[in-house]
């Protein structure tokens, strides 16, 4: 991969999902566009391309706009266990009634961490 290049996977998200474009990530951080790229490169955040634009999951960031803080360790633990870009999308927006809803509801509350443990014992 050249160095301009970012990790952008297929969309295998729900389509009721909102995909923020990466200019309006980076202004939403108040960041330059190749430091969304390096965020994508560094696995601390997850893009799709969908009808040819990448963009990254408005459930992604919190009410502040901030990127939600138990995300980037979500994405390392699985990554690290050998999961795709894409199975790790999948896993978060696959319904579970035991949290209950989905994982990409629950990091934004108090079962974050358990969400982490699970996808560290076994998510799938």
């Amino acid at each position: 991969m050249d160095v301009s290049a970012f990790p952008c996977s297929d969309d295998v998200v729900p389509d009721a999902v909102t995909l923020l474009p990466l200019p309006d990530v980076a202004d939403q951080l108040g960041i330059a566009v190749t430091r969304v790229h390096q965020m994508l490169r560094d696995h601390q955040i997850l893009a799709v391309r969908r009808d040819g634009i990448a963009g990254i999951p408005k459930d992604f960031f919190d009410s502040t706009g901030a990127v939600v803080k138990f995300l980037p360790g979500l994405i390392t633990v699985m990554r690290d266990a050998k999961y795709t870009d894409e199975e790790i999308l999948e896993w978060i927006y696959t319904e579970d009634a035991t949290l209950p809803g989905r994982p990409v509801d629950a990091i934004h509350g108090p079962l974050a961490r358990e969400v982490i443990r699970r996808a560290a014992a076994d998510p799938f």
